[in-house]
């Protein structure tokens, strides 16, 4: 699913008795009579806040795939959304049906190293989105203890901003901002220790929460994928340097090198790049699921 139309823009297919709500940067959302949500991860990828115009084969097979293995492994620490994978042959194994949720208007980040955004500020004021850290890390540093570390949603284009934490109770309420930092760092601190233990550092990672009609906070969107995380080979890890990842790294380090301004439309990727990033993302998936793509 190649998700473009004729001017390049990201365009969502016809599926038969659902009506299109909205396109994102990787997924596409429909509603049917019943109000259930069918969310489809594409195979676009997104890359310093643009929608390229190359896709990666399987992405969205991928994410979605992944995503239903860790909201089964850490379904008694919150429940989630999704109702069942029984979707539309058009989107087999790339969708899910969804109850919906009100979703809360902050981005949950929790992160165990230091590296990205939260280097940037520790090295202006030793602290990460009000968490005050030690002197001395550097990139890739593992943190005493992991971080919450909350942003602003976005729209496509525009970049999430970092807040501190008294920002989000503004956003959310204090009670759900405390519920949301606790089982946020729950669920990273459990899947960081089950990614170590099949060789892969979960640096850190972004999860998206919502409400459903009772109330009752669930885990939507995706969970623990290389769209939304940060996963590093255990083995080559060393603090000082940019570490070995599992992510769309090929992509961000050749549209630096090729001279793209980021404020013009993106380059087309090339093959060799594709072919290396679908490789990750499909490694990605075997090392921590254990099974074959």
């Amino acid at each position: 699913m190649s998700g473009f139309g004729a001017a390049g823009a990201p365009v969502a297919p016809v599926i038969e008795g659902w009506r299109h709500l909205r396109t994102g940067k990787v997924r596409d959302l429909y509603s049917n009579e019943s109000g259930e949500i069918l969310l489809v991860a594409s195979d676009r990828i997104s890359a310093f806040d643009w929608v390229l115009p190359s896709v990666i084969p399987n992405k969205g097979a991928i994410l979605t795939q992944l995503s239903l293995f860790w909201f089964e492994l850490l379904g008694d620490i919150v429940p989630n959304h999704i109702i069942t994978e029984d979707v539309p042959s058009s989107v087999m194994d790339r969708a899910v049906i969804v109850q919906p949720l009100q979703m809360f208007e902050i981005e949950c980040v929790a992160r165990g190293y230091l590296t990205g955004s939260g280097l940037a500020e520790y090295d202006d004021n030793r602290a990460v989105c009000g968490n005050a850290l030690p002197e001395g890390l550097l990139d890739g540093s593992q943190l005493p203890k992991s971080i919450f570390t909350p942003a602003t949603k976005a729209e496509v284009g525009d970049h999430d901003i970092n807040i501190n934490f008294a920002t989000a109770e503004k956003i959310v309420g204090d009670e759900i901002a405390q519920e949301l930092r606790d089982v946020t760092l729950k669920l990273y601190d459990t899947a960081a220790e089950y990614s170590l233990s099949r060789g892969i550092i979960l640096a850190d990672t972004k999860f998206e929460f919502g409400s459903d009609a009772d109330g009752t906070i669930m885990l939507g969107d995706e969970a623990l994928t290389p769209d939304s995380s940060r996963f590093w080979e255990a083995d080559g890890w060393a603090p000082g340097k940019s570490q070995p990842s599992f992510d769309k790294q090929f992509v961000r380090d050749w549209l630096t090198a090729s001279g793209w301004d980021k404020k013009s439309p993106p380059p087309e990727l090339p093959n060799e790049i594709i072919e290396k990033t679908a490789a990750r993302y499909e490694e990605a998936f075997e090392r921590i699921t254990g099974t074959k793509f």
